[in-house]
């Protein structure tokens, strides 16, 4: 009683991101054990310890990097299983905590709304749970009409009614949740030419991963309810710098792989074959993680810029990974503005924070320190060509999915650490360095400041 009591006592001393990280961790461990019962593997199948927790940590990430194949191992219910974990990570622990709560008709307290806004990366306490209730009947909302529109096209796939259904489900949800898992065993690679399910994949993946709060805000214009915003300027500047940013990076990713390809992979290529590769690759490497062909396919310089576009990830508050878009859209301002000897950056008729100029380089900066660790630590243990340890690497941070098919194959360690990087992807950089650092402490006192020379 004494050790539990000391154990309450130490967790109410705990800041919200703490719980928060506690709460996926312990979601990891219910994970784990779900997808390890052998009522939801195939007969025959020994799902390993290791394999088992990458599983889950996978799916609760929603990266889509699997050690194991999803239909071979798992029966109808085991992927059911890990639909459910998918909507777990991806829509977020506390939006789902939340909904169940309000359901049940518990009081939302101050605790909570804390871990709420530490989970959604907002900056204000108000309207918090209005805004996650919003955000499930939004994601609930685009899984079923992407799950139905899926299930009746399949039904040309399918001899089953309920196979066809099945599998316009669990298509759905992936594709939402940006979870990059399938249940075909091949990714997309069977709809390679069916241009209609490429279409509708692209669309709830952006959906997913253009950041919730743009979705929610978008509705509210569009109802007519932006009463905070006046008619000059209806959507917010966080709204307008991510929608900005994600649409030109998939606009840039698209022309690059195409230009980088143009000579090889897209030679034999018809114009349509080549706009779909070229356009859903780059939608895909931001965050979804579902593939309509093998990577390995392409160029080196192809891959590696792959591996930019899953760093960067998608926006926050969203289902993905990575530095977020408008991390990297801060420092291309902050650069460009300095270059023009402008001491601050104007954009929109709006002035960015010196703070998150100041937050956008620390996680750029701890980012590659990160990765770039990540990477030499497997270029020692695994036995696989540094292009393929990159492309895992920034796969697992940006919480993509994408893999040149090293994932079944690494060692022990080579899984562990890119479990990690799939965690710290999923909870982000700011909350991992939260983690790591101390309390907060107040100067006593301070020596003369002196200039450094820089560059």
């Amino acid at each position: 009683m004494e050790i539990i009591d000391a154990i309450k006592k130490k967790t109410k001393q705990w800041s919200a991101i703490h719980h928060i990280v506690t709460y996926y961790l312990l979601a990891v461990v219910i994970s784990t054990i779900i997808v390890s019962l052998p009522f939801f593997h195939n007969p025959g199948v020994e799902l390993p310890f290791i394999d088992a927790m990458f599983t889950a940590v996978t799916s609760i990430s929603v990266t889509g990097l699997t050690a194991v194949s999803i239909p071979d191992t798992f029966n109808p219910a085991g992927q059911i299983a890990i639909a459910v974990i998918l909507h777990l990570g991806g829509i977020g622990i506390m939006t789902m905590g939340t909904f169940i709560w309000v359901i049940l008709g518990r009081k939302i307290g101050l605790r909570s709304r804390k871990m709420i806004m530490v989970d959604q990366n907002s900056k204000t306490l108000a309207g918090l749970v209005k805004l996650l209730l919003a955000i499930f009947k939004l994601i609930l909302l685009i899984e079923v009409v992407g799950a139905a529109i899926l299930s009746i096209h399949f039904l040309s796939y399918f001899d089953g009614v309920g196979e066809a259904i099945r599998h316009g489900i669990f298509a759905s949800v992936s594709a939402t949740t940006n979870g990059g898992l399938d249940i075909t065993g091949a990714s997309l690679i069977p709809y390679a030419d069916d241009y209609f399910v490429q279409f509708i994949n692209m669309i709830l993946i952006i959906l997913g991963a253009i950041g919730f709060p743009v979705l929610v805000e978008v509705q509210e214009v569009l109802k007519g309810r932006s009463k905070a915003l006046n008619d000059r300027h209806k959507f917010s500047l966080f709204t307008k710098i991510t929608t900005v940013t994600f649409f030109w990076l998939v606009v840039i990713g698209a022309v690059s792989i195409y230009l980088l390809e143009r000579n090889a992979f897209f030679a034999d290529k018809s114009w349509h074959e080549t706009l779909f590769y070229s356009l859903f690759q780059s939608v895909t490497s931001r965050s979804g993680g579902l593939a309509t062909m093998d990577v390995t396919q392409f160029s080196t310089e192809t891959l590696f810029f792959m591996s930019v576009l899953m760093f960067i990830g998608a926006s926050p508050s969203s289902v993905g990974g990575g530095i977020r878009t408008t991390t990297f859209a801060i420092m291309l301002l902050t650069i460009w503005n300095y270059a023009k000897g402008n001491s601050s950056i104007k954009v929109f008729d709006r002035e960015i924070h010196q703070e998150d100029m100041l937050r956008s380089f620390i996680v750029i900066a701890t980012s590659l320190m990160l990765c770039a660790g990540s990477v030499v630590l497997l270029n020692k243990t695994e036995p696989f060509s540094l292009m393929e340890i990159i492309f895992e690497v920034a796969s697992a941070f940006g919480t993509t999915g994408l893999s040149m098919g090293i994932t079944p194959d690494l060692s022990i360690f080579g899984k562990c650490l890119i479990m990690c990087l799939m965690f710290i992807g999923r909870i982000g950089i700011f909350t991992f360095l939260f983690i790591i650092r101390g309390d907060d402490t107040k100067d006593r006192f301070h020596y003369p400041t002196e200039r450094i020379i820089i560059g």
